[in-house]
Order: structure tokens, then sequence, then C-alpha cells
């Protein structure tokens, strides 16, 4: 567990559990089985991971702390923006955190009422929520997925709060840095927006602050301080970039269940232009528009994405479901649905499920069948 957030920097968390709670995938898809609980404790016991704002809500290593508080700088910044009533009403939220916290929105007393599912926040949600991403509230944990909010002295190690504050400049650089070699090569834009270093709300103009860098700048300044290196990619109209130090294997050997969530999977384009492949999530379109199915999530072997499978975890029949699966162009099918099935009998017994069952959709379904049979 330790090893999958060094290496690539960022977990993201997503709540959707069709198959399991995304931000436990990633470890599973690089390890093979783990206990779950590796994640949580890292995260709510020893504090090496904290939860925060990275390309998505993330758990990030405990030394990105300093390197993201620039971003919360920027937040409280913002507050500037807001009529006196709001900024009243955030304090009084605040108080009642650090008296009685750690407290779950929906448990401070002066929330107010939620104005919907999904985003209708409550105006106390907004707030802790306001101030968390300005730093002033942390996360000590989740209770039934939700986040209980305290203050960061209560939370986070000493030696974090106390670190010097990074310069912006450099806090992005080293972000950079750090995508680059979790992603091994990408354009300027494929690399800044692992970590959103050059998103809207990190640009947007406060009264009296200097615009920051445009990102391009810290790339060329990168690589004139032999940081980063320019390369030449086949088939990329614009350069690419590669930490120094990085190696071309010569071969490559892998076998992974990747979730749609997968920092592999984050920046579709660049998915497209390093493997050929090219994806979309499917849960947010209209059942008659889906194309591959619910939770498809693809399906890595060797050095190219072999094919994808819509796959759920019925933990009452404990039976992991594959209701459709494909094989990517030019794939041998029987090979791949040989690997495929060995990959999900390994799944369904991490998830402690019984079986592996396969409907009937997809090109790659008959073959998956014969193999688990």
């Amino acid at each position: 567990m330790r090893a999958t957030a060094e290496r690539l920097g960022a977990i993201q968390i997503d709540s959707v559990n069709v198959l399991a709670r995304a931000h436990y995938l990633p470890t599973f898809s690089r390890y093979g089985a783990y206990p779950t609980r590796a994640l949580d404790d890292l995260a709510h016991g020893s504090r090496e991971l904290f939860e925060y704002w990275g390309h998505a809500a993330c758990f990030l290593p405990i030394d990105l702390y300093p390197l993201m508080r620039w971003r919360m700088e920027l937040r409280t910044e913002a507050f500037g923006w807001f009529k006196k009533p709001r900024l009243d009403f955030m304090e009084a939220v605040y108080k009642e955190v650090a008296e009685r916290g750690p407290l779950g929105a929906s448990e401070i007393s002066i929330a107010g009422k939620s104005k919907g599912p999904w985003w209708g926040w409550s105006d106390g949600k907004l707030a802790v929520e306001l101030l968390f991403r300005s730093g002033r509230l942390a996360i000590a944990g989740r209770r039934n997925f939700e986040r209980l909010y305290d203050l960061p002295e209560r939370v986070l190690p000493a030696h974090v709060l106390t670190a010097p504050v990074v310069e912006p400049r450099e806090a992005r650089k080293q972000l950079l840095i750090r995508a680059a070699r979790a992603m091994g090569v990408g354009t300027a834009r494929d690399i800044a927006q692992y970590f959103h270093i050059d998103a809207w709300w990190d640009r947007a103009s406060v009264k009296g602050r200097k615009p920051p860098a445009r990102t391009q700048e810290l790339f060329d300044e990168l690589v004139e301080d032999g940081r980063l290196q320019h390369v030449r990619v086949e088939g990329w109209k614009r350069p690419g970039y590669i930490i120094p130090e990085a190696k071309i294997p010569a071969s490559v050997h892998a076998r992974a269940i990747v979730s749609p969530f997968d920092p592999l999977m984050w920046e579709r384009k660049w998915t497209k232009s390093v493997f050929d492949f090219d994806y979309q999530i499917e849960i947010y379109v209209p059942a008659p528009k889906r194309v591959y199915g619910y939770y498809v999530l693809p399906f890595v072997l060797g050095d190219r994405f072999a094919a994808r499978v819509d796959l759920k975890a019925d933990r009452k029949t404990s039976t992991l479901l594959a209701h459709a699966a494909y094989v990517e162009k030019g794939r041998d099918a029987g090979e791949v649905a040989h690997e495929l099935a060995d990959e999900l009998r390994a799944v369904a017994e991490w998830l402690s499920l019984d079986s592996v069952k396969v409907g009937g959709k997809g090109d790659l379904a008959r073959a998956l069948k014969r193999a688990l049979a």
C-alpha cells in the first residue's frame, strides 16, 4: 500500500462500490490481494496518507502536504469574494467543529437542510468543505463513507504542520515532477492534469495577487535545471517529458483489472495516445446508450489493454458477475480469456466471493465462460 501511494502520488477516492470502492483497487491492480484495511490504517491511523484535492478527492502521501499549502492559501484568499454573512456562518461552523469535532457535516447543529441528492449540499456541508479545502479543517476519518472534519492539529502530524512553506512556484514544479514520475511520459498538458496544476480554480484572479506562472514556463525551467527531460514520442505532435532517471523496461508482463478511477485512466487523451485505447465510463450514460456496460473495467495484459469487462460484486449470492466481456482488436481471444479468467478468480478471492459467473454479452463472453469452466 505504501509502495502504491508513493509510486502514484495520489489515489482517487470514490464512493462507487459496484465492485469495490475505487480507492482500494489501484493497489490490487499492481500487487494483487492485500487487506483493504491497510489503506484505512495509513490514512486514518498512522497518518502516512492524508485526504485532499490532488487530481480529485485523493489520498496523498503525507510528504505532499507542504506542496498543497499554496492551493489551500488560494482557497483562503478566495474567501474575500464572500459577503460578511457567509463568512460569519463559516466561522461559526469552524468554532463548532473546534469544540465538538470530529464531526460529519450532518452532525453540525446549524448545518441546515440538504437541498437535494448528490450535490444538493446544506449550508453546513458547503462551509466545512470550503474550510477543508482552505486547510483550516482536515479529514479525521470516515463513518459510512461520510467525511469527518476536525482541526488539522488534531489530525495531522505536527512535523507536517510546522514544515517550512514551499513557495508556490516551486511547489507546482515538484508536483509536476511527481506526476511525470507516476505517468512515465506525457506532454506538458498531460502531466499538468495529474494534479490539476493548471486548473482554472488555481488560476482565478484574486485582488492583489500576482497571477501564477504559466505551466509551460515551469516545464521549461525544469528542463533547464535538469529535473525533467524533453523526449520525442513517435506520433505525438508535442514534445513529451520524462524524469531523468526514467528507464524503459526490456519487456512488460503485467496482468491487471484496472479501475475507471485509476491514475492510468485519469487523462483519457493520454491513455489513448500512449496505449491506443479509447475508454469512457458509462455509469452516467443512459442504459440504452451504453456500448459496453454499466461498470466496465479495462484489462491490461502485457503492455497493452487487451479487454474490457462489466463487473459487479453480488454480495448477496457471493458471486463476481461479469455481465459482459469484450476483447480488444488484434488480440487473441483465447489467450486473453485464459488470462482474464485467472484474474477474475483472483478478484473474487480477494473480495471473499465464492464464484465467478459470466453473462452472454460481448465477443469475449463465450471464450471467457470456457476458460472459467
